[in-house]
């Protein structure tokens, strides 16, 4: 089989969000352009540091002056909405690259999908045609303002979970927990 590769530019939305109960939730991350709806899953970790990765790169492309100022003074807005509907999982996310391209002034991301082959980098189409069965990618042009806007959406969706125990830092289940540092009582 070979690789599928989707490539979303211009990108209409960015977003996270989960499918489940705080526990048992699922992450997906999904791009909607005029190719489509993308949809992958990740994991909580992997939402957490790609929302500190982009705040990082916005961060330097505004002090460093590298991005126009017509794009740094774009507004961003809230996005409350829900995942869009069909939620249809392409693929479970190994890798995600990030850069910048400065020619047309986005940011851009590259996802590559889980492989059992140890593929420990992203593949270029070159690289991938030379694989039998090379990992899926999904990749996307973002704007500044969709960057800012994703981070936003990231920090209530990994906080909207189940809460953490003061004393060990643990989650904490809706029937409680057994604490280590309680010596195993339940809080």
């Amino acid at each position: 089989m070979s690789r599928i590769t989707t490539d979303h530019n211009p990108v209409d939305r960015f977003t996270t969000g989960t499918v489940g109960v705080p526990g048992e939730r699922t992450f997906f991350l999904q791009v909607r352009s005029a190719s489509g709806l993308s949809s992958v899953v990740l994991e909580k970790t992997q939402v957490e540091a790609l929302a500190e990765r982009l705040k990082t790169l916005v961060r330097e492309l505004r002090r460093e002056g590298i991005a126009s100022l017509d794009e740094l003074s774009v507004v961003h807005l809230s996005d409350g909405e829900p995942l869009d509907f069909p939620i249809d999982e392409d693929f479970r996310v190994g890798i995600i690259g990030i850069s910048w391209d400065e020619n047309i002034q986005r940011i851009n991301i590259a996802i590559q999908a889980m492989t059992g082959e140890g593929v420990e980098d992203l593949l270029d189409e070159d690289e991938a045609g030379e694989i039998e069965d090379a990992p899926d990618l999904v990749r996307m042009w973002i704007r500044i303002h969709q960057a800012r806007t994703f981070i936003d959406r990231a920090a209530l969706v990994i906080n909207a979970g189940r809460s953490d125990c003061p004393f060990c830092g643990l989650p904490i289940n809706v029937d409680g927990h057994l604490c280590p540092r309680a010596n195993g009582y339940r809080r």
